[in-house]
């Protein structure tokens, strides 16, 4: 399962990218913030997807919110989670290749809604490669 989440700088990027993964026939589910809403804060969007994530190897997620970074800090603090900055469409791709990201954070203020998009399929359209040296490195972080 794919899961979404973005607080209110995020929330415009959120709904255009709802969009173009509808167009894809890509199921996802969104955990909020479901209203654009001036007051709420990052970290409650990254824990509930963060916990999502962790449950299952296989599910993913990606967060927005004004610089990436607050969302990427915060999921990355959950076990088996390995949250990532996606800047660009080349980037998206080295962390799902080499570090098996399973949450791609996106900096709303940074981009336009098209550059989200061919972030967001990079990323989905990237399998980790599963190399000895990748598996090993991950195994470290997860010690």
């Amino acid at each position: 399962m794919l899961y979404l989440g973005a607080d209110h700088n995020g929330f415009h990027l959120k709904e255009y990218l709802k969009k173009y993964l509808d167009e894809r026939g890509i199921i996802y589910v969104d955990l909020g913030n479901k209203k654009f809403q001036k007051t709420d804060d990052y970290p409650d969007w990254a824990k509930l997807v963060a916990k999502k994530v962790q449950k299952n190897k296989k599910d993913l997620g990606i967060l927005m919110c004004g610089s990436g970074q607050g969302m990427c800090i915060t999921a990355n603090r959950y076990k088996n989670v390995r949250a990532a900055f996606g800047w660009s469409a080349a980037a998206a791709r080295r962390v799902r290749h080499d570090d098996d990201a399973n949450i791609l954070c996106l900096p709303a203020w940074g981009l336009t809604n098209e550059q989200g998009k061919h972030i967001v399929s990079a990323w989905l359209n990237t399998a980790f490669a599963g190399l000895t040296r990748y598996k090993r490195r991950i195994k470290k972080i997860d010690r």
